[in-house]
């Protein structure tokens, strides 16, 4: 079995990421010995992949894609498994001139049909000219690219068999574009966010040394699927500009082993690793019966989170499970950031471990957005617990803004703005959904809620209808005209949201206005509804069927979920069958998340 690659270089000097390029940051990190290893869902090393072997594997590559006569800047949609092969075509478009367009698996979308329709949709708004996957999703990908500007749809290895160009590559440059991201993914109107070379180099040289103050020995390792900002830039693409050899382990991998995560922090010495908070809980889950006890984590300095909201008892939870393993719960760094910034805007302090904010509850925080502390003799039930997330790196800034846009003062609860060098140009070829988010003042609507603590964030929910379940990003849209094209159900009849329970576990509910009398029509309606979301989302659902007429629209005709979710919150809307409905359990956002 090959051996893994070094956890630091011997003769190469650290650079924390001041490069200006990503194509000059693998250039530097190709003169050492550190790079890449991917590892099987029992933790058996498959492949490494040294920066050198990489870089030469990437320009060797890149001139093969510019002998297909595709012209400079075209996009190249990637399916974005956790491969040496992703990897080695996203560097080649660096290389050559091409912008890399990073696509979902399969993973977490309910069949073969609803994945080459999201697949679709992204290489259309994209502008696509050529696609490339493995072995096992060119078929699909193939299908998807049917009515898009595709011309060419490959495995790496066709691709080799392909003759390279004889004209010199031409690297993208500082001014130029590095990816085009569709994080949230909807199928009908997929948003990309279009990251340039001067953003990722600013956000990841902010993330190594501000953020994690990285330096040699660092190892960093990794779940987290390439084609969501904190997998692609926190642990691919900051790490090739840091030098920072990473173990790999796919995010399938993970659904069916998470404790292999463990495994191999312990096996070799990792220090890095992030995670949204349901990973840290689906681990403490399976360790329940003491076998977190064979792994040694003494070495593992920053337990980062984010990605979805961070709830303070999941990660209390596996700080003790994994106490006697060597865990140091003050390892645990919040975070806050979004595809949007390119990745990170604030970090908590290294080695404070997680501070908590215990606000009350009731009209001074629902009705008059005031975050005020809870007194001691205030019971559980009455107060909510926050995470607090962090001050903004040097050269980012944060301000909490009312509904009319002007700044709020510490504790009120508002809309968060973030501003920095690494936001986004704006979503590709979409300058209606990039004006709703960029102000003329240089700042970004996030679409998160919160409020500022001595200048320190706390973030406490979304004000934009995106639905975050597990750590996936669904759009409400989807869910409802899928659930429309039932034969029972008119347009305008469904409504899509999440919420929260007291831990902010994320759920989703569905409203169905339901016209069908008898007891026996509506179960199967309900069993429709909820198979037709599972195919469309990859995720379980509570399904409510109310009377008709419950949902509310506003006056332009639009429905409003906010409105939605506040009356099934306070029992306003109800089922037809009070009951029938039952909740999601807790484990399954969790493994359709993960798996």
């Amino acid at each position: 079995m090959n051996e893994v690659t070094p956890t630091a270089n011997v003769r190469l000097p650290f650079r924390a990421g001041d490069f200006a390029t990503l194509a000059q940051g693998l250039d530097y990190a190709a003169e050492g010995e550190t790079g890449v290893n991917f590892f099987s869902s029992r933790g058996s090393l498959e492949t490494t992949l040294s920066y050198r072997e990489l870089r030469e594997g990437a320009r060797d590559l890149g001139a093969r894609l510019l002998g297909t006569g595709l012209e400079r800047g075209d996009r190249i949609g990637i399916i974005a498994e956790t491969s040496p092969d992703f990897l080695t075509v996203f560097f080649a478009c660096q290389y050559a001139g091409f912008v890399p367009v990073p696509l979902p698996l399969s993973i977490n979308f309910g069949g073969k049909d609803a994945y080459v329709e999201r697949l679709r949709g992204m290489l259309t708004a994209a502008g696509a000219r050529a696609a490339m996957a493995g072995p096992e999703l060119i078929g699909h990908l193939r299908e998807a690219v049917f009515g898009t500007e595709v011309e060419l749809a490959l495995t790496v290895a066709e691709l080799m068999d392909r003759p390279a160009a004889e004209a010199p590559l031409t690297p993208l440059g500082a001014d130029d574009v590095c990816y085009i991201q569709y994080s949230s993914g909807s199928t009908s109107f997929p948003r990309g966010v279009l990251v340039t070379q001067a953003a990722l180099a600013a956000n990841a040289r902010a993330i190594a040394v501000d953020g994690l103050a990285l330096r040699p020995g660092d190892r960093c390792t990794s779940w987290l699927p390439l084609y969501h900002d904190m997998g692609l830039v926190g642990c691919c693409l900051t790490p090739v500009m840091t030098q920072i050899s990473v173990d790999y382990l796919s995010t399938t991998a993970f659904a069916r082993r998470p404790l292999v995560w463990l495994e191999l922090i312990s096996r070799y010495k990792g220090t890095i690793s992030f995670g949204p908070t349901f990973g840290y809980e689906l681990c403490a889950r399976r360790a329940a019966n003491g076998s977190g006890r064979a792994f040694d984590l003494a070495s593992w300095r920053v337990a980062g989170i984010g990605g979805e909201m961070i709830r303070p008892q999941a990660l209390a939870a596996f700080a003790d499970t994994f106490a006697a393993a060597g865990f140091d719960a003050r390892a645990f760094v919040p975070s806050y950031g979004m595809a949007e910034a390119t990745l990170a805007v604030t970090f908590a302090p290294l080695g404070r471990g997680v501070r908590v904010d215990r606000v009350a509850k009731g009209d001074t925080f629902e009705r008059h957005h005031l975050a005020l502390p809870a007194g001691e003799t205030l019971p559980p039930a009455a107060s909510r617990s926050f995470v607090v997330c962090g001050s903004p790196m040097p050269g980012y800034a944060i301000e909490i803004r009312g509904e009319s846009g002007e700044a709020l003062a510490d504790r009120q609860v508002g809309r968060i703005c973030i501003k920095g060098p690494s936001l986004m140009q704006g979503y590709f070829r979409n300058p209606q959904a990039t004006a709703a988010v960029l102000k003329g003042d240089g700042w970004l609507d996030s679409g998160d809620m919160g409020y500022r603590i001595g200048g320190e964030l706390v973030v406490t929910g979304r004000t934009k209808d995106l639905i975050i379940v597990g750590g996936r990003n669904i759009w409400p849209q989807d869910i409802e005209w899928a659930v429309e094209k039932l034969d029972a159900v008119r347009a305008g009849d469904v409504a899509a949201f999440s919420v929260g329970d007291d831990q902010d576990r994320e759920r989703l509910v569905v409203v169905v206005e339901c016209r069908l009398q008898k007891p026996a029509e509506q179960a199967t309606l309900r069993q429709l509804v909820a198979a037709v979301v599972n195919r469309t989302a990859g995720v379980e659902c509570e399904v409510v069927l109310a009377a008709p007429r419950s949902l509310t629209f506003t006056t332009s005709g639009k429905l409003s979920r906010a409105a939605a979710r506040d009356h099934y919150q306070r029992g306003v809307l109800r089922d037809v069958e009070t009951g029938a409905a039952a909740a999601v359990p807790h484990d399954a956002p969790l493994l359709a998340a993960a798996s």
